[in-house]
């Protein structure tokens, strides 16, 4: 959490921005501004109890900010980064209020750090590639019981494809001794007829 965040000229404040139960910082920090070559761009930290002062000195300022050791130290000089673009686009008397936005946006707001929206991001994208490789293996198994079931129904089409030439050279029989036995009755109606008649 940063706590105190300050833009200074050399070791004059210019606008600070912090908690009242942090103002002790405040003295803390003027004697970190008092140390600092403002003509000398560079990026320090300061430890302090649990607490890091993290400074950007650029161009005859000073950007300060102090935030708890478990922050670490890539949120406090992203957050410094941003102050500094910021501070540079504005005009420094009206920047108290977005100093005070600006510390606030970064303390609530995880999306502030890029690492941690890029680890965000990265988790989206794992979910929606874990959604997919589910929805691959469903349709997978699905198309497993399509093909047996296309299996199933292609063996069921050569059995009865066995069943009906089966059946048709039985029926072809049956109709070919009906028509001998036919045959043959009329063969002997007739004969019976011209032996009758002679």
């Amino acid at each position: 959490m940063i706590v105190l965040a300050l833009v200074a000229q050399g070791p004059r404040v210019v606008v600070a921005s912090h908690d009242a139960e942090h103002a002790r910082f405040l003295s803390a920090a003027q004697t970190i501004l008092h140390k600092i070559d403002v003509d000398k761009a560079e990026r320090l930290s300061y430890a302090f109890e649990s607490w890091l002062f993290h400074y950007v000195a650029h161009d005859g300022y000073v950007y300060l900010a102090v935030a708890d050791a478990e922050l670490g130290r890539r949120i406090p000089f992203a957050f410094l980064t941003q102050l500094e673009k910021e501070y540079t686009a504005a005009s420094s008397s009206d920047f108290q209020a977005r100093l005070d936005a600006l510390r606030a946006q970064f303390n609530e707001a995880p999306e502030s750090d890029p690492i941690r929206r890029a680890q965000a991001e990265l988790g989206s994208v794992k979910d929606v590639l874990t959604q997919n490789v589910e929805q691959i293996l469903s349709r997978g198994e699905q198309i497993e019981l399509l093909m047996d079931r296309t299996d199933s129904a292609a063996h069921q089409s050569l059995a009865f494809r066995r069943r009906a030439v089966g059946l048709r050279r039985q029926m072809w029989w049956r109709n070919t001794r009906i028509l001998a036995i036919a045959g043959f009755c009329v063969v002997l109606l007739l004969y019976f007829i011209f032996h009758s008649l002679l």
